[in-house]
């Protein structure tokens, strides 16, 4: 097979980015922007020893899934995978894909319970961060990093995003024209805004505005506020975040209050949270209620059960499921985030709730030499799931229940296959999409002791 020719190809399977697989000369060819079911000409513009890619040339027969993207950047932008499909389509690849990984890793042979999918596929996300880079006519240009690549897609609106960050983007974009504001260069390192963040609390309405720059003051940042307090409904902060570093990652470490409090306030399965720039909070308020409803059905925490919550952030997961009765820990290492947390317990009246700063090993000493023995432990950890160190915890802490929150399917699986080598055995696992029209879902799984007197049943939600 060489590169240029062209092939017919019947698309049969979906890799976990959105990419349409088919089969060309015994090889399997990667076509992006096809669905299962296509039929489709490909030119072929890879060929390496371990993958062909192609390029979709002609729709011959078009897939019984597809629909008609109803983004005018959708091919080039880096945020959505299934905008071509229907989300019914994509909701069961999800719930596929989970299943699959979960067998080919843990060796779970486990039909996973029907996909939690969203209500709302637009305008569902309550957080963006919007590139802003030197054009090569050296205006701004404000959008998305196209897939693979810090090349942005420049876009006015966006269909994920909620109404509040399309308005702060068309704004922004505005006042830096205006003013003649310069946009960051990655290439070398001048220029002065490189991201506009937003954050939207959708339980109370509140807005969070933020530009972050290479440097120390925004210029006509009065007038900028005034404009934001003019136009944006719900505008309730106002902020410049400092990052003068070469680096990829977003936002520094230094914030100056322009306007407005420091945070919002949101609600969550009627508990209030503050939300800060730089708190974790998931994306999807709709969905993370039913997320969280999930976990509290799994952890099936009763009067007076202990609860740890390790990787707690916030504490949005820990005073959710925070057992009346009983006793609550939340573990976080960043000590911002628990201050967060402690202040959100107060918010909400929850004494019987505590937060600790330290990581997973040495709280799960300091408890232990307490006296706190759990009866469910949560973790919710980063993409790359649990380190040896964490899944060496849980097993000192010996819980009934563990309850995984995972980001990532294919660390959930590996660490199931660890877990099983310390006493626990999986027992149930429900996605939920929090994330509709991108590659991503979330999950959340049950596990359980394997010790006689700590075994649950599961259909009773008894142990």
């Amino acid at each position: 097979m060489q590169k240029n020719e062209e092939h017919i190809i019947d698309i049969t399977g979906m890799s976990h980015d959105g990419v349409g697989i088919g089969r060309a000369e015994g090889r399997a060819v990667f076509v992006p922007l096809s669905a299962i079911g296509d039929r489709v000409r490909a030119r072929i513009v890879k060929v390496s020893a371990k993958a062909v890619y192609g390029k979709l040339v002609e729709l011959l027969v078009p897939s019984p899934d597809r629909t008609a993207p109803a983004c005018p950047v959708f091919e080039r932008c880096g945020g959505c995978t299934w905008r071509h499909i229907t989300y019914a389509a994509e909701l069961d690849l999800k719930r596929q894909r989970v299943r699959d990984t979960l067998r080919r890793i843990a060796g779970w042979e486990v039909e996973p319970r029907p996909i939690l999918g969203s209500a709302e596929t637009a305008g569902y996300r309550n957080k963006v961060q919007f590139p802003v880079r030197r054009g090569p006519d050296g205006e701004a240009q404000i959008g998305f990093f196209a897939p693979r690549s810090h090349r942005v897609v420049p876009v006015e609106s966006c269909a994920v995003q909620n109404d509040a960050a399309n308005r702060i983007l068309k704004l922004t974009a505005a006042f830096l024209k205006e003013h003649h504001i310069e946009p960051y260069d990655e290439l070398t390192g001048r220029g002065l805004v490189r991201h506009i963040f937003v954050r939207q609390a959708f339980g109370t309405g509140e807005v969070m505005a933020a530009l972050v720059i290479n440097g120390d003051a925004l210029p006509h940042a009065g007038e900028y506020v005034e404009r934001l307090r003019g136009e944006v409904p719900g505008i309730a902060s106002v902020l410049v975040n400092h990052n003068t570093e070469a680096t990829n990652v977003i936002l520094g470490p230094r914030d100056t209050l322009l306007w407005g409090r420091a945070y919002i306030v949101d609600t969550l399965l009627g508990r209030s949270f503050k939300v800060s720039l730089h708190s974790f909070y998931q994306i999807n308020r709709a969905q993370c209620e039913r997320l969280y409803e999930t976990a509290r059905v799994y952890a099936a925490l009763g009067p007076g059960d202990t609860l740890i919550d390790l990787y707690c952030g916030a504490g949005t997961i820990t005073l959710s499921l925070a057992p009346e009765g009983g006793r609550a820990y939340g573990v976080e290492i960043v000590p911002e985030a628990v201050a967060d947390a402690r202040e959100n317990a107060a918010r909400n009246h929850m004494d019987h709730v505590e937060f600790l700063c330290a990581d997973a090993a040495q709280a799960a000493r300091e408890l232990l030499s307490r006296g706190v023995r759990p009866d469910v432990v949560v973790v919710d950890p980063p993409r790359k799931g649990c380190d040896a160190a964490l899944l060496e915890t849980v097993e000192r802490l010996a819980p009934k229940r563990l309850v995984y929150v995972s980001c990532d399917v294919a660390t959930l699986a590996r660490d199931i296959a660890l877990l099983r080598g310390r006493g626990f055995a999986p027992v149930e696992v429900t996605p939920v999409d929090m994330f509709p029209r991108t590659p991503h879902v979330e999950c959340v799984c049950l596990l359980s002791n394997l010790k006689p007197d700590k075994h649950i049943d599961i259909e009773s939600r008894k142990v």
